[in-house]
């Protein structure tokens, strides 16, 4: 017969678990004693469970010269069972645990449960990255497992400074959450501010780390990004490396990286795995279309409504002749192109994989060639807007893209209303707003505003990795020599 103990700890179990019909309660009787382990089968090991855990405790039960009280020893000293275990004797506690994958041996006679930590969640292999893909370094990518994701950033960092701190966010999701770092080489603020940002932070659930970004985010009121998304590990453990710190959560496939500043947000993982020279010139590339996809049609706007004479002759012939029959104004016509092309760019990144880039490319050169035969925008106009289009895919961090992608019709309108004075206005607002933005405390500018020449060196271009001896002043602590002679 069940003892009262027992049953009263079941009973709460049982009704903190009702209407859990995956719930399994498997009953065992040793020495005399009535054992129940509680467990939810799609989310333990069932070989570990049974291997590790059922059977000892039906071998135990088969030793005659044993009694209770020696089990009970046993199971205390870790004789019996090599699975590691806690006790509690909470009922919300447990039944907490068992939901997130933990098996529980409640024993007769006992106040207390054994807790043993077998989760075993379904999850995929480790992948190639889908969205930062380099021709030459590391292929390999996070997943949405924690467990393998801090396995990954262990691998590539192997020492005893890299710290991680576990979190748990989510009053019913009850999400992992880690923040790592090298301890001795970030500021100790960053980390401060980090973890306290973390501990503020109550919400229902979070499934995506964007989640987290805007719990924790500053500068709400910006449309550019304060952290970095990355689903690389040699990505994460090179920023760490600098000083900076990372968030992981499980279920991501991806972690976020504090502080950051406009220039690693242009920066891509692939820049370090090539010859200097080679990412010194592709950086060039990328900076200046970055400011092509925000300022380009509104510069062409501006310049063919209100500055036309600074046109060269020729050319100014050829742009006046192809909009000679367009009955919208050039503001209009910048506008009905820009917004088809944000709805084919969304429209191919919703439509399945298979058919998704080969009609966003198709729509695109059969609705561009139907409007310009159809007299509704120009050639010129076409050109801009595919141009601006494709120099927005060079950004590397797609947040940042966006960010643009998102100015350019501000800036669009007042090129198109006040010429290039509304256009070199909107910059100046821009640049502005981005030299008062911190994140973490750490200047959104950096190394242009404040002025730090000589971290330039890995800024515009990049020097080669001998002259690179200190990590970013930025970031990093005191222990700011990356090389040691």
């Amino acid at each position: 017969m069940k003892s009262k103990v027992q049953d009263e700890l079941l009973l709460n179990v049982k009704n903190r678990l009702e209407n859990c019909e995956d719930v399994i309660y498997q009953s065992l009787r040793i020495h005399g004693s009535t054992c129940t382990i509680i467990y939810i089968e799609s989310i333990v090991d069932i070989s570990t469970l049974h291997e590790h855990i059922v059977k000892p405790l039906i071998k135990e039960a088969a030793q005659v010269q044993h009694n209770f009280d020696n089990f009970i020893d046993c199971m205390d000293r870790g004789d019996t069972l090599s699975v590691p275990f806690e006790r509690s004797a909470s009922a919300e506690y447990i039944a907490n645990m068992i939901v997130e994958g933990r098996a529980v041996l409640i024993v007769e006679r006992l106040t207390e449960s054994y807790l043993f930590d077998i989760v075993l969640y379904q999850k995929r292999a480790v992948s190639e990255s889908q969205n930062e893909l380099v021709v030459n370094g590391p292929q390999e990518a996070f997943i949405e497992d924690i467990g393998t994701n801090l396995s990954l950033l262990r691998h590539k960092i192997k020492h005893t400074d890299l710290k991680t701190i576990r979190y748990q966010i989510g009053d019913y999701s009850k999400t992992a959450v880690y923040m790592v770092y090298v301890d001795g080489l970030c500021k100790p603020e960053i980390v401060s501010q980090v973890d306290r940002q973390l501990k503020s932070i109550s919400i229902d659930g979070t499934f995506g780390i964007s989640t987290l970004s805007e719990q924790m985010k500053e500068g709400v009121k910006s449309p550019f990004p304060q952290f970095q998304y990355t689903e690389r590990p040699d990505s994460v453990a090179a920023s760490l490396l600098e000083g900076r710190v990372g968030i992981m959560q499980d279920g991501t496939p991806s972690a976020l990286i504090v502080p950051v500043t406009l220039f690693s947000l242009l920066q891509s993982s692939e820049d370090y795995y090539h010859s200097f020279f080679s990412s010194s010139w592709i950086r060039i590339i990328r900076f200046m279309f970055a400011v092509i996809s925000l300022l380009m049609p509104s510069l062409y706007v501006a310049i063919t409504t209100f500055q036309p004479s600074i046109i060269p002759t020729d050319l100014l012939i050829t742009i006046a002749a192809s909009r000679e029959n367009i009955p919208f104004s050039a503001l209009a016509e910048a506008l009905i192109m820009e917004l088809t092309f944000e709805a084919l760019r969304e429209a191919g990144t919703r439509i399945p994989k298979p058919v998704g880039q080969t009609i966003s490319i198709i729509g695109a050169i059969v609705i561009g060639q139907a409007a310009v035969e159809a007299g509704i925008v120009s050639n010129p106009m076409v050109i801009v807007v595919s141009i601006t289009g494709i120099a927005s895919y060079i950004i590397p961090h797609f947040e940042l893209g966006l960010a643009f992608r998102l100015l350019r019709f501000p800036i669009l309108i007042l090129g198109g209303t006040l010429g290039l004075i509304g256009v070199f206005a909107a910059a100046f607002l821009v640049y502005g707003h981005m030299a008062s933005l911190k994140s973490f405390n750490t200047p959104y500018l950096q190394p242009v505003a404040p002025l730090v020449i000589s971290e330039w060196k890995d800024t515009f271009l990049r020097a080669p990795s001998m002259l690179m001896k200190n990590r970013p002043k930025a970031y990093a602590s005191s222990n700011n020599l990356r090389r040691r002679k």
